[in-house]
């Protein structure tokens, strides 16, 4: 943690006050993290191996011969498994980032910062970073050590194979990412090759570089000074949350003894302050103090603390998963109003983006009028109207599409009603409309285009449009 501002007293003159000033910076003091067994510890391994497979899995998944999930920028395409969105179905992704917020408002409700603990990718890094320091390094006792010492060989050899682990992972990193706005069967290969474009050479670069500063040298300084949820999660918590607490009513007074000493008798509590739980914590602080905005609610303490516990023949949960209203002695209330209203508004969301998804029609279809004139009037006296229609398959197969026209009697289209638009592409198709002049009733006709794909009725659209002319005679 940060140091305390240091008090610079200056001297004064006689009969005058002294001059005081603060420090108010302090350097930031690297954090060991002490290696430790538990069952939290494997819950966070197994749900950040997970998160982890996921993320450098999930661009290599292949899907009706392309990849599975591809957001293709250049295009304007996004790619998921059998479903291809364009920039109109904006709205979809504004739907899908409000769900996942009203989520985590949810579990933060209920279960405090468990997404910081287990499946924020800041910590999640943080966490494989800290195992690549451990194997080279050794464990918190010997890297304070070599840190403290001057350089040498072994200490060399040490750092430089820790660093060439970060970066290798930094870099792999990279890819995985930018392998989901590139084909990453393509990206590799360019890689090794060095044969890379510039966007590509940029972003490689600058996810390599944020991802080894962030989880190799800044760690929890991101969650910390960065990260938003730290700063208005009190704010959703209540007695009734689930948190990571000291029982300080059984573990004060704390304080060391040796092992079978009659801890009542020497007027002690549980806790025998030897600071295990400050020793694994990746953020540095001692949850003894209380609830701490710095706590990414990981557990480690809580492994630490129980192991030690069980060392010196105590009763774990000193230090446990609990609620304020359960350490003064009350009942915690799993169903409280504002929980249920998140959950309701949470179903309803999910519900309505579920719908949205299964009603969306794999087409678009925009019809644009010829600019340059209102109406011509053809050689063979009808009055014609040109239109251009943009089709767009939004499909990962080709498709033939049927046009045809809704409107008054006479009104014909002459060009021809079939047309064939490749998978995920945009065709630009000029259409003309004519109608005889008598038949015409007014100056402005409402009519409209249908386009139906040949292969499936299913996917249609219906768009109105206007039918322009000179003013019928009476």
């Amino acid at each position: 943690m940060n140091q305390i501002p240091v008090k610079d007293v200056t001297p004064g003159k006689k009969g005058k006050k002294e001059a005081e000033s603060y420090n108010l910076y302090a350097k930031r003091e690297h954090i060991y993290v002490k290696y430790y067994k538990g069952f939290f510890k494997n819950f966070r391994t197994i749900s950040g191996f997970i998160m982890l497979a996921m993320f450098y899995g999930a661009s290599w998944l292949q899907y009706d011969g392309r990849q599975a999930i591809l957001f293709d920028l250049p295009n304007r395409q996004f790619h998921i498994f059998g479903m291809t969105f364009w920039p109109q179905d904006f709205m979809l992704l504004s739907w899908l980032l409000i769900i996942l917020a009203f989520t985590l408002f949810f579990v933060t409700v209920f279960a405090g910062r468990l997404w910081c603990g287990y499946a924020c990718p800041q910590f999640v890094w943080t966490w494989l970073f800290i195992w690549a320091e451990r194997i080279t390094e050794g464990d918190r006792n010997k890297r304070m050590r070599l840190d403290k010492q001057p350089m040498c060989a072994e200490k060399f050899l040490r750092k430089s194979a820790k660093h060439a682990i970060w970066i290798i992972i930094a870099v792999a990193s990279a890819i995985a990412f930018v392998g989901y706005f590139s084909p990453i069967r393509e990206l590799v290969p360019d890689v090794l090759a060095w044969d890379l474009g510039p966007w590509e050479t940029w972003w490689l670069a600058f996810l390599s570089v944020a991802t080894y500063g962030n989880a190799g040298w800044l760690r929890e300084q991101v969650c910390i000074y960065m990260c938003p949820y730290a700063r208005f999660q009190s704010v959703m918590f209540d007695q009734d949350t689930l948190i990571i607490s000291y029982d300080e009513k059984r573990g004060e007074p704390r304080g060391s003894r040796k092992k079978g000493v009659d801890k009542e008798a020497a007027g002690l509590g549980d806790c025998i302050d030897c600071y295990a739980c400050v020793h694994v914590c990746p953020v540095g602080i001692d949850i003894r103090d209380g609830l701490q905005y710095e706590c990414v609610a990981c557990g480690a303490c809580v492994d630490a603390c129980d192991d030690m516990m069980e060392r010196v023949g105590y009763e774990p949960g000193l230090v446990r998963y609990t609620t304020e209203h359960a350490l003064n002695g009350n009942t915690t209330k799993l169903l409280r109003p504002r929980l249920i209203g998140y959950f309701v508004a949470l179903m309803v969301m999910f519900g309505a983006f579920i719908w949205a998804i299964g009603d969306r029609v794999p087409l678009e279809v925009d019809v644009i009028r010829d600019r340059g004139q209102l109406y011509t009037t053809t050689p063979s006296g009808m009055i014609e109207n040109v239109f251009t229609l943009k089709i767009a398959n939004k499909e990962q197969i080709d498709h033939s599409y049927r046009i045809e026209i809704d409107g008054p009697e006479g009104l014909n289209m002459i060009s021809t009603d079939t047309v064939t638009v490749k998978a995920g592409e945009l065709l630009t198709y000029p259409v003309r409309v004519q109608i005889e002049p008598g038949q015409l009733s007014q100056a402005n006709t409402p009519f409209s285009f249908t386009v139906e794909a040949a292969e499936d009725p299913s996917i249609h659209i219906e768009t109105e449009s206007r039918f322009l002319g000179p003013t019928p005679q009476r």
